[in-house]
């Protein structure tokens, strides 16, 4: 057979959310990527692949043996998947920054009227604030002051 053949492939897989990750095509998890970039070289070949869903357990013999050796490994406590995906190390690195960052708001003698709103900056961060003048000038004890307006109007 040449390469000019159109051949076709069928994969089945009983998961319905690897296959809405795989039309999605913001999903940048390193399986997924990896099977899409397959795919393109297998269709710029001439391949045509195509996904479909088959019930789990219903006594599909490719799906029982995927099953059967998922199992076994597991079992034998081998790592057949030795990637950390990119989400995991972005994940790290938010925490070790975090970290970092709470270090340094913890040991900086500036910013003490900040600090008692958001002496936790892990807290402070999952906050959703609409940020203006006025919470900034509050919040930093900065700009207008009830004693200078008074004086202000005077």
């Amino acid at each position: 057979m040449d390469n000019n053949t159109p051949r076709t492939v069928k994969v089945s897989t009983d998961s319905k959310i690897t296959l809405f990750s795989l039309k999605n095509a913001k999903n940048r998890k390193y399986l997924i990527e990896e099977i899409s970039r397959k795919t393109t070289d297998l269709e710029k070949e001439n391949w045509r692949i195509d996904f479909t869903w088959i019930k789990a357990h219903a006594g599909h013999s490719g799906n029982e043996l995927a099953d059967k050796l998922a199992k076994e490994a597991i079992k034998n406590n081998e790592v057949c998947y030795n990637k950390i995906p990119k989400s995991e190390i972005e994940r790290q690195e938010a925490e070790k920054t975090i970290a970092k960052w709470q270090l340094q708001w913890d040991d900086t003698t500036k910013g003490r009227a900040t600090k008692e709103y958001f002496p936790d900056i892990k807290e402070r961060l999952k906050m959703k604030l609409r940020l203006s003048p006025n919470l900034t000038a509050m919040l930093t004890a900065h700009g207008k002051k009830p004693r200078n307006i008074y004086t202000a109007s005077r």
